[in-house]
């Protein structure tokens, strides 16, 4: 009955790890995501407009991987032996997994929610020129909140947060290489978290963006690591 668990919640890590790239590799090909975040907001929007409802579905899609972090980080958190020897620990991982999860699906869902309706009212040849302004002021105040403060922000310093406490376990676990990525990748998301602070105060953000998407290449390894040690059963059930 453990094996089992065991080998689901595995298959629960890797699948995870492979399947919120999936609606990132459509985003980058359809709508040239990251990049296009930084790009004027009437260019944005327009090209937003144009894809119609493929690009919707694509960040619900992103929004319901970000999302179901929230099972699989309390399921990977926490196990009866680990509340007996490292209580706090484990139940930190789980709330802090968790709360990354809510975080980043509610700031990838103004794509789905929010963003369409501005797109449309500023593509459309009817919409008087101070309304398209109005337009693309909302959108560059629903990405600088909703985008950068709560998905990237908090919902990366969040994950980066519950990916270091389950390293720690899995060190106390002699899981030691697992741990050691999971060690890298929350220090590089912890830095990347950042790129937004450096935005408002005027500097060049790339390099923390570059941290950035190393650390989500850092995750997706971790996750498959994380799994593959759970259905071989190197790591706590």
């Amino acid at each position: 009955m453990v094996k089992r668990a065991r080998q689901l919640l595995g298959s629960a890590a890797i699948a995870l790890a492979l399947g919120f790239n999936i609606p990132y590799a459509v985003l980058a090909s359809l709508y040239d995501y990251p990049a296009i975040l930084r790009r004027p907001a009437a260019e944005a929007l327009d090209r937003f407009a144009a894809l119609g409802s493929s690009v919707i579905l694509a960040w619900h899609g992103f929004a319901l991987a970000a999302l179901a972090l929230v099972p699989l980080a309390i399921a990977l958190a926490i196990t009866p032996a680990r509340l007996r020897t490292s209580p706090a620990v484990a139940i930190g991982a789980a709330m802090s997994g968790a709360l990354a999860g809510l975080a980043q699906a509610i700031g990838l869902w103004r794509w789905v929610f929010v963003v369409p309706a501005l797109a449309r009212s500023h593509a459309d040849p009817a919409t008087p020129f101070a309304m398209r302004q109005a337009d693309e002021t909302a959108f560059a105040l629903l990405n600088a909140y909703g985008g950068v403060a709560i998905g990237e922000h908090i919902g990366q310093l969040l994950t980066a947060l519950f990916v270091g406490l389950v390293a720690t376990l899995q060190w106390r676990e002699d899981a030691r290489r697992t741990a050691w990525l999971g060690f890298a990748t929350a220090l590089i998301m912890a830095l990347g978290a950042h790129e937004g602070l450096a935005l408002a105060l005027g500097a060049d953000g790339s390099l923390f963006s570059a941290f950035t998407i190393a650390a989500f290449a850092g995750l997706t390894a971790w996750l498959i690591a994380t799994g593959a040690g759970l259905i071989k059963g190197r790591t706590a059930p």
